[in-house]
């Protein structure tokens, strides 16, 4: 029919399409003055705007405003501070926490440990967590104290020891010296971030503090030091799991056995069957078992090669 009504909905007719107008535009204007070099790092107003364009339903939209929040760096920050902190809509607040990681300005380390440890949105939480990890040196010490606090959960240490292991090589003085803290929790997270120093940066300081670690008085430690080691296949670190496969403690010995099966010596073939007809405990005799049996199979393997 001629006089049949036109159904597409009009920008003034449906307010989620009017708000996605004015996010469009804002985000046009705001690009276009980035790559002229013409964007005023004063304009608190726009900047404000930006934040609140956050709420966008769209994700490419929420993530070219968190891009042009980059270009823009250090200006951004208290606004995306602000935001993360005290927004209503959690979904601004985890895009105010991607913003971050991007800009890294030291100053929101505070409000990032906040969002970390108290947001009620569990990705504000992660993104906050990732924030962190690209903080550097400046949020170390925040991350420690979390994970040194009986008070926090598995889950919240779980972020602080990921953005420690994130930052690897860039902090790794700062691991070096918390490897001696108090709380062996610290020092069990510390030993797989120095790992992840090993990977980047073959030296020998960080492999040394790991073997030396599989003599710490925790278990925690221990056996997180044989872990890793194994997982890395430091062939040097064979005399101290063996070592540790005579430890009173039988997680201990079963973590040292599962080293020594992932590095995968031959020569460990003859301690690791005198071991195992003196363990006693069946859970150890398994490990030790799997551990001979991969070994030859790595063996004979070899042998055909």
């Amino acid at each position: 029919m001629s006089n049949m009504l036109d159904s597409t909905p009009k920008f003034g007719d449906d307010p989620i399409l009017l708000a996605q107008k004015e996010t469009d535009e804002l985000l046009n204007k705001v690009n276009e003055q980035i790559a002229q070099q013409t964007f005023n790092p004063n304009d608190h107003q726009t900047m404000k705007q930006m934040v609140e364009s956050l709420a966008d339903s769209r994700g490419m939209a929420r993530l070219g405003i968190v891009e042009a929040f980059g270009e823009i760096g250090n200006p951004a920050a208290p606004f995306l501070v602000e935001g993360l902190a005290n927004h209503p809509n959690p979904v601004v607040r985890r895009s105010c926490a991607k913003a971050l990681a991007i800009i890294a300005h030291p100053s929101a380390v505070p409000t990032l440990i906040q969002a970390l440890l108290n947001d009620e949105d569990t990705v504000v939480r992660g993104s906050a967590a990732g924030a962190l990890a690209r903080s550097g040196e400046v949020a170390v010490p925040e991350l420690l104290r979390v994970l040194a606090s009986p008070e926090y959960s598995a889950t919240t240490k779980g972020h602080a020891i990921w953005a420690l292991s994130f930052m690897g090589a860039e902090v790794k003085d700062n691991l070096y010296q918390a490897i001696d803290s108090d709380s062996a929790e610290v020092r069990a997270a510390i030993v797989g971030a120095i790992a992840k120093v090993a990977q980047e940066q073959p030296e020998d300081k960080p492999f040394n503090i790991l073997i030396n670690a599989l003599s710490d008085t925790a278990e925690i430690v221990r056996s997180e030091a044989a872990a890793v080691l194994g997982n890395l296949a430091h062939q040097p670190a064979i005399p101290s799991l063996l070592n540790l496969l005579q430890h009173t403690n039988w997680e201990s010995r079963k973590a040292a056995a599962l080293a020594l099966m992932k590095i995968g010596d031959r020569n460990v073939l003859a301690p690791l069957q005198v071991a195992l007809n003196q363990e006693q405990e069946v859970a150890v005799q398994s490990v030790i078992k799997l551990a001979i049996s991969q070994i030859e199979k790595q063996v004979e393997q070899n042998e055909w090669e």
